[in-house]
């Protein structure tokens, strides 16, 4: 079991305070083995020896050692302590720097010595480090105490977009040289300021077949808790906080609305006018646990909660463009993506039909409306990233508009990436780039438009084709022109469900607006408009993980 401090400001103390140990269970051995068990103890007995004469009295590189780093800083390379280690079945001659833990095996002089040493140097960037415990041995039953066997570092890596654990054992059997190394790698994972040592994680108990909260127990928690991070789970956004959310899209939406909503509270914003707003003050961490998250693939690359826990654990920041939905110059809410048309005729389907399995609705919802496709009448107006600077001059001239007929309208402010599509909904657009991205599908056939659909989730140009348009865009407005209430094309669905199961989501007037897979009504014309870096999620740039394969296992 490893050994870590018991919430100790000083980490002078952290050794003498420890509590949680890696345990590594020491079996009863039967009779028949007795004389296997007197060697080997008598062989763990000369090598204890041994190594308490090789390393009692580690080499600490500094002239004052009770000083502490926080008087003294050292050069990145300057070495800080130096030690021999069991790594693996070799000892190794191991050196600690404030940037890293270099280790090399100890071999007899050889007339290449120095080649082969080079050759076989290894080496830990402790900003890749998470965790350092102690390790011991205990028996079966042996809840405190037992062997020391080492300490064991945690690093964090990657392979593509994927992140994951990977532990690194340092033997050695002397408890002061331990010590010493041990205080001084948590003194210095200590400084990593983006770090969070506590968190406030929001879970979405419908979200993940209603299994969200056990997959943060199984997948998220163990590492919160490796990493020393204080977890209060709660079913309640905090907006006050730094909060992890568990959930789908429409919890990460919800939550990280409510951080931009405080934010402009804070602020003294007045949302009930077109105003510019300012950035929240705390980032916001994403647990996959929905059907499609598009947001955690767009930021990870990937829906694993592994990958996404570790980005939190390990501090890293990604700033992202975040839209505002208004009408009527009210803000309605902040998110990240919004469909109009076939995408909000789907989504307010499949809501009428809550009684459903989630996979079976949606299934539904869009075999329907694929079946009852139609096109919207409406006007369409934007800005292009060329044009006006200032979303609010909207009488500057720099508005472009088009009237027509489109079966569905695309606005999104990040890639959008998930199983469906591989390369995202808008791979057009990036998480921080300033812009959206505007894809219009105009008036074809059925046929054509599943074409277009299906190329999505292959290699081909999903927007190849004469009836789609598509523009990088500062902001769009959207008016319905038609006189039509979205909800009279679906009253026959009303009458072939009980009216208990149907929820109330229509009103006479309103135009349904998929926005991060919530229903939103809309009685008239929607502002949109982009606001960059107006948030900051834990995740990583996507631009520099291109080349490696997005693998979304979404529904």
């Amino acid at each position: 079991m490893f050994e870590s401090p018991c919430k100790s400001i000083d980490v002078l103390n952290a050794w003498s305070e420890s509590q949680e140990e890696l345990r590594e269970t020491q079996p009863v051995s039967p009779r028949g083995t007795r004389k296997r068990v007197k060697a080997k103890k008598k062989k763990r007995k000369q090598q204890q020896q041994n190594e308490k004469r090789s390393v009692s009295a580690p080499q600490l590189c500094t002239d004052d050692a009770d000083k502490g780093r926080t008087e003294k800083k050292h050069r990145p390379d300057e070495p800080i302590v130096r030690g021999i280690f069991q790594i693996g079945k070799k000892s190794h001659d191991v050196v600690l720097t404030e940037t890293r833990v270099t280790w090399t095996p100890i071999q007899p002089e050889t007339p290449t010595a120095d080649r082969d040493v080079k050759k076989q140097e290894e080496y830990v960037e402790l900003k890749d480090v998470f965790a350092v415990k102690v390790k011991r041995r205990r028996s079966a039953g042996q809840q405190t105490g037992g062997t020391l066997l080492g300490i064991t570092l945690f690093q964090c890596k990657k392979k593509g977009v994927k992140l994951k654990e990977h532990a690194i054992h340092l033997s050695n059997l002397s408890a002061d040289h331990c010590e010493i190394w041990f205080k001084s790698l948590k003194e210095i994972l200590s400084g990593f300021k983006y770090r969070p040592k506590s968190l406030k994680v929001f879970v979405n108990p419908i979200s993940h077949k209603k299994e969200a909260y056990q997959l943060y127990l199984d997948e998220v928690a163990p590492l919160f808790k490796l990493a020393d991070i204080e977890a209060d789970v709660t079913s309640k956004s905090h907006a006050s906080a730094l909060v992890v959310c568990v959930g789908g899209d429409g919890s990460v939406a919800e939550v990280a609305h409510g951080l931009l909503l405080r934010a402009q509270m804070d602020a003294g914003r007045d949302t009930d006018s077109i105003f510019t707003p300012v950035q929240a003050a705390l980032p916001l961490g994403i647990i996959p646990a929905g059907s499609t998250d598009v947001v955690a693939c767009s930021v990870h690359g990937i829906r694993r909660a592994v990958t996404a826990a570790l980005h939190i654990i390990m501090g890293h920041h990604q700033p992202v463009d975040v839209c505002s939905f208004s009408s009527m110059g009210r803000l309605l809410r902040f998110g990240f993506s919004a469909m109009f048309g076939f995408g909000g005729r789907t989504l307010a389907l499949a809501e009428r039909h809550r009684w459903m399995p989630p996979s079976q609705r949606r299934e539904f919802a869009l075999i329907k409306t694929l079946a009852n496709l139609k096109p919207e009448d409406c006007e369409l107006s934007f800005i292009t990233s060329r044009g006006a600077e200032d979303q609010t001059k909207c009488e500057d001239g720099s508005w472009q508009t088009r009237q027509g007929l489109y079966l569905n309208i695309s606005i999104m402010a990040i890639p959008c990436l998930c199983s469906m599509a591989p390369r995202g909904l808008a791979p057009t657009t990036r998480l921080n780039n300033g812009s959206m991205a505007l894809i219009a599908v105009g008036n074809t056939s059925r046929s054509e438009f599943i074409k277009h659909l299906k190329r999505y989730s292959s290699t081909n140009n999903q927007f190849g084709f004469s009836f789609i348009e598509t523009h990088t865009v500062k902001a769009v407005k959207l008016r319905p022109r038609s006189q039509g209430s979205w909800a009279d094309d679906i009253s026959e669905e009303n009458e072939e469900c009980e009216s208990k199961m149907v929820p109330m989501i229509s009103s006479e007037g309103t135009y349904p607006w998929n926005i991060d897979g919530d229903l939103l009504e809309v009685p008239s014309e929607l502002l949109i408009r982009v606001h960059p870096q107006l948030l900051t999620l834990f995740g990583a740039d996507m631009e520099e993980a291109e080349e490696a394969p997005v693998k979304c296992s979404c529904i």
